[in-house]
């Protein structure tokens, strides 16, 4: 039995022979489980009206999530040599470039491996596992919250920044929601970005001491000089220390499909969750340098006429445009869309790489008036903010869009939001070059 609040969606389901029903006026004595998609909210701000009713009948409330970790493993596994492992990976900054990263590493290292969750496949579509096969999962809070499993081998937390506020009832909420990976299910190793006091205390409440090493502290752009196992980045080098002592090191600046600071975040957390599979840190950073990077993450479209243009339409808040904003000098930066809690402080010294700010948007005005400290073009469609920056744009500088803002205002995703901004780059240039 299935329902969906739009009528195309469910005519969809009843073409596929699915039972649809309004579960409002269901008989529930009937229902032993509830499964919702993610985004449907079931208790911030308000509970939708079915999972209301669950609630209050005393029924059990879970998400794919939840049914893959409870049914992942079978009899099978006995006969396995190696055992299946899964490696998830949440924070509000980064999840989907370090589960890509992770997974590009384990298929140059020719060990099976799946990319599912909130990237890659849909998790219940995945083949079951394979001797020594390897799943590795982008989570968002929206899974991690209500999944009533979560059972991973290893588990990442990369940051944590401000997003979602209203449908985790706040930063607390926020925070709540991704602790439950670590909380609920264990995992023999943790993997924690320790650049913010969320961090902090999530690896200080894992360990049981500064040499635990089933707890790997992650950092960019700080020494971490305790006694465990530690990984970390200053100055465009990667470093690994166990028990006091480098054991390894290499050099991610020439590492095209990792620019930046944020993307050195990532590159580190990877690695760590890799090295914990057993993977050498030679065999990782070969793989390292042929990541192409994920498209609408920090994505190099095009270069010309000493120009670069970047796309990084998944900076959907402050805190990952910023990171964008770091990652290069001398930028035009296209920005603006439907702004989150929270205004645009937080942008911080990323400001002073900017020469010009092009806003989009249907409330592009008012966003424009919040960057203070920076000229700033109110162009409200992508068009003109690409035509503008590309006629603008000098040797040696780069034409960037990351929005510090969701798409929903003009697109429906980020991914369209990027794709036009593509297009438009392609357009221009195409025209400036015939």
């Amino acid at each position: 039995m299935c329902w969906d609040d739009s009528d195309r969606v469910r005519a969809a389901a009843e073409a596929e022979n699915f039972t649809v029903a309004d579960l409002t006026r269901a008989d529930w004595s009937e229902i032993a489980l509830l499964v919702t998609s993610p985004g449907i909210p079931h208790l911030y701000p308000q509970p939708h009206p079915v999972i209301a009713r669950a609630l209050a009948e005393g029924v059990p409330v879970d998400n794919d999530i939840g049914l893959f970790f409870r049914s992942f493993a079978t009899p099978d596994w006995d006969d396995f040599d190696r055992m299946p492992k899964v490696v998830a990976v949440t924070g509000s900054n980064g999840k989907s470039t370090t589960s890509a990263l992770i997974h590009h590493v384990l298929e140059q290292a020719e060990r099976p491996a799946v990319l599912a969750g909130n990237i890659g496949r849909g998790i219940l579509d995945i083949e079951s596992a394979e001797d020594g096969g390897v799943v590795v999962l982008e989570l968002s809070s929206y899974q991690t919250e209500l999944a009533r499993a979560l059972t991973p081998d290893i588990a990442v937390f990369t940051n944590l920044s401000p997003d979602h506020l209203d449908r985790h009832g706040g930063i607390g909420g926020y925070f709540a929601a991704k602790r439950r990976l670590f909380s609920e299910g264990g995992p023999d190793r943790a993997i924690i970005g320790v650049d913010e006091t969320e961090g902090l205390f999530l690896a200080g409440q894992l360990g049981e001491g500064a040499r635990d090493d089933r707890v790997i502290w992650v950092s960019s752009g700080q020494k971490l000089a305790g006694p465990g196992w530690n990984v970390f980045a200053r100055k465009g080098f990667l470093s690994e220390w166990r028990k006091g002592r480098q054991v390894a090191s290499m050099d991610l600046r020439k590492i095209r499909g990792l620019p930046g600071s944020h993307n050195h975040q990532n590159a580190c957390a990877a690695y760590a969750a890799c090295r914990t599979l057993g993977l050498s840190p030679r065999v990782i950073e070969t793989a390292f340098h042929n990541f192409a990077g994920l498209p609408h993450r920090s994505q190099v479209i095009a270069e010309a006429n000493g120009v670069l243009y970047v796309n990084d339409s998944k900076a959907t808040n402050v805190d990952a445009a910023a990171m964008a904003l770091a990652a290069f000098p001398n930028i035009r930066w296209i920005c603006g869309g439907l702004a989150k809690d929270g205004g645009l402080e937080r942008l911080g010294e990323g400001l002073s790489n900017v020469r010009k700010a092009y806003v989009i948007g249907r409330e592009a005005e008012a966003f424009a008036r919040h960057l203070t400290g920076v000229s700033a073009s109110v162009c409200t469609t992508m068009e003109r903010a690409v035509a503008e920056a590309v006629n603008d744009a000098e040797q040696g500088e780069v034409v960037l869009l990351a929005p510090a803002a969701a798409s929903f205002d003009q697109y429906d995703n980020f991914e369209i939001r990027g794709a036009d901004f593509v297009a438009r780059v392609q357009a221009v240039l195409g025209q400036s070059q015939a």
